[in-house]
């Protein structure tokens, strides 16, 4: 292991105040609970309300960080120029036709945040819907949440979070105007318009949970507006959306692995909502409109992989569901986009992903690429009746491209291509798919990134990116920060580990509940596999996860401390025994379909106590690491990599350093802006670079 990131010698320790819980039997204790605040609600809203004590530990923390990583700090601007120079900063969206105007978004030079406008469709003067610059100024954190505009182009609704709580207040605009209009309303998610007066939005409950669907009427007093749902099960969460044909509004309740909808004709928008089929355990759709028929993406009857079905609208129970692209195990279908005369749809096959299409006669083409490894998008037209449909590409060398694809003939029209102004030749860079093996036997795709001038002799550093949960595959994508460490002779590797769904259902299937650890092997197989092929060598891998991806690094490096020669665990979701035993936290109840019940079920109790990388930090070494955290995080709160911060500091052995850095005013993604959050990718770099004993260049 590299021994070049020590600890320095005035390290914060935080207090010990044990408190105790027994659960199933078994007495849990806990030093560094009161990290928690009682009033951690209230610091979402108002991170400056959190109890001066734990305010004071997580300042001592930084201001340490801030000493230790010191000699980073022209390292630093070097990256953050370096990344800065790979961004257009004049750029501009391709217009998106809609009835008679075309919608698009441009930055200005130095700009944080982008320009909404749009013209009359076929060209003329330029008009700005939302200037987000204009409304961000003065505000440490700024979040553009839902920019609607109504079925008639008269009208914006838009929502903003100014703390990076996700607590967003939803405004009305005149387009023209540069003011709102009313006060606005508090806590929305998200948002859909059934006509030009009226709008359906979701409310967030006092657990930052949506669960209430209201009807608003432009011009009105939101005190008035009609509760039309409301989801009593905590499990839940609400959405609502319009469908592309403009004839429904949809109301959604799910979970991550159970859903239900209802819809109201936009029509008759103060009618009650119509169930499309009640909800059932295990049973997971999506619902899109087509003339008297509803197109359904669903995993019924064993479709482990999805299907597409269709039913009627006027009886559209599940008993009534007919096959129209049937169910093809190892075939993962993704998603599904319906026009006038065709039906879309995203599918991937192992670990690779393809758009396909039918017209109404049934007939189905797909496009395919060449590359080993690469990411496509779908970007669907608003309108409904066309012929045409926008899609994007990328591969980790290749940056994006966007191209026009006429259904009937075939025909792929480049429109952009990302431009990386301080130059890019994708000929510098090489991208390899390459199969590892894990501990059972399975097989684990790893996409790997390095400039074809590094020699792979097993002496370049590598970092390894990955997050396996809730169904998420990591894209092989193009991205302009991770070049900077490429340049540097960096191995960039992502490990398609189970718990996305890269290979299909099966693969996220075979990592939840007491399959959990599957997710940490896979990981840590992959790392050992860039070992044996030379790609690097043991303890020069830097690994690196966010969320659900920081308990995947903190539970690799609990499981495998040597492999590794350092760890940056981004708001880590790591505290998990004790998070998924408490269910006021907002997404708890949601999350017993991933990992188990452990109030209920003391198996599962057993299972999530054996990998919780808290309740698992041992008297041994660890590699150098940077955790981060965000006082506003409704996700994962503060206190989860507080904790662990503090307990892996007077429990492990070695003298590596150990960081944490919370951000003081801002939530989950960091800081927003898109220069702004070059200094997060910035400290991770330097971290990375110093861990494994590069030169500071």
């Amino acid at each position: 292991m590299t021994q070049i990131f020590k600890k320095l010698g005035d390290e914060p320790v935080a207090q010990i105040k044990t408190v105790t819980n027994t659960v199933h039997g078994v007495t849990l204790k806990d030093d560094y609970n009161w990290l928690r605040a009682e009033n951690w609600q209230e610091a979402l809203r108002e991170p400056e309300k959190l109890p001066e004590p734990i305010k004071q530990y997580l300042n001592e923390e930084n201001a340490y960080y801030e000493k230790a990583m010191a000699d980073t700090a022209e390292l630093q601007k070097k990256l953050i120029v370096e990344m800065r120079g790979r961004i257009k900063e004049d750029d501009v969206s391709l217009p998106v036709k809609d009835g008679a105007y075309a919608y698009r978004w441009k930055y200005v030079t130095g700009a944080e945040h982008p320009i909404n406008i749009r013209t009359p469709r076929d060209g003329g003067d330029e008009e700005v819907l939302l200037d987000v610059n204009k409304e961000a100024e003065g505000k440490d954190y700024f979040e553009l949440g839902t920019a609607s505009v109504s079925p008639d182009h008269t009208m914006l609704a838009w929502s903003c979070d100014t703390s990076g709580s996700e607590y967003y207040k939803l405004n009305f605009r005149v387009i023209g105007n540069d003011k709102d209009t009313g006060a606005g309303i508090s806590d929305v998610g998200s948002v859909a318009w059934a006509d030009n007066e009226t709008l359906f939005y979701t409310v967030v409950d006092e657990n930052h949970r949506p669960n209430k669907v209201y009807r608003h009427q432009l011009r009105t007093d939101p005190k008035d507006d009609v509760l039309v749902y409301e989801e009593k099960d905590p499990r839940f969460f609400c959405g609502v959306g319009r469908s592309r044909s403009g004839e429904y509004l949809f109301i959604s309740a799910g979970m991550n692995d159970q859903d239900e909808l209802r819809f109201i004709p936009t029509a008759t928008p103060k009618a009650e909502p119509v169930l499309v089929t009640h909800r059932q355990e295990g049973l997971e759709y999506s619902v899109e409109h087509q003339g008297d028929r509803f197109l359904i993406l669903t995993n019924s009857g064993g479709a482990e992989d999805f299907k597409i079905v269709e039913a009627p609208i006027s009886s559209p129970g599940i008993e009534n569901w007919k096959d129209v692209v049937p169910h093809k195990p190892g075939k993962m279908v993704l998603s599904i986009d319906a026009y006038k005369d065709w039906i879309f749809w995203m599918e991937r096959e192992n670990a690779l992903p393809r758009i396909c299409f039918s017209d109404k006669n049934g007939n189905i083409k797909n496009i395919e690429f060449a590359e080993e490894a690469y990411s496509l998008g779908i970007s669907p037209s608003p309108e409904f009746a066309t012929d045409t449909f926008r899609f994007t590409y990328s591969s980790p060398t290749t940056p994006s491209r966007t191209y026009d694809y006429e259904l009937e003939n075939g025909t792929r029209t480049l429109l952009k291509e990302q431009e990386v102004p301080s130059g890019h030749d994708p000929k510098d860079y090489i991208t390899r798919r390459i199969m590892t093996v894990s501990h059972d036997g399975a097989e684990v795709p790893v996409t790997i990134l390095h400039h074809a001038k590094t020699k792979i002799d097993g002496t370049a550093p590598c970092l390894l990116y990955g997050y396996g949960s809730y169904g998420h595959a990591m894209p092989a994508s193009f991205s302009t920060n991770r070049l900077s460490l490429v340049d540097r002779g960096f191995v960039y590797a992502i490990a398609h580990i189970r718990g996305g769904e890269e290979k299909g259902r099966a693969w996220y299937e075979d990592s939840k509940f007491g399959k959990k650890p599957n997710t940490f092997h896979d990981f840590i197989a992959a790392g050992e596999k860039l070992v044996s092929d030379r790609f690097t060598a043991k303890g020069k891998i830097v690994i690196q996860g966010g969320s659900a991806g920081g308990l995947l690094v903190g539970a690799s490096v609990n499981m495998a401390p040597d492999l590794f020669g350092g760890v940056i665990a981004d708001v880590p979701f790591v505290d998990v025994l004790n998070t998924i035993l408490d269910d006021t936290l907002p997404l708890t109840p949601g999350e017993w379909s991933q990992w188990g019940n452990p109030i209920e079920s003391e198996q599962a109790f057993k299972d999530i106590r054996a990998y919780s990388p808290y309740d698992n930090v041992e008297a041994k070494t660890y590699p150098p690491m940077l955790i981060t955290a965000g006082v506003s995080d409704p996700r994962v709160t503060y206190w989860e990599p507080a904790k662990w911060a503090a307990k892996l500091r007077v429990t492990k052995t070695d003298d590596n350093i150990l960081m944490l850095r919370t951000n003081m005013s801002s939530g989950h993604f960091g800081k927003s802006g898109r220069f702004a959050a070059l200094e997060d990718a910035a400290r991770s770099q330097a971290f990375a670079i110093k861990a494994v004993g590069n030169s500071l260049v």
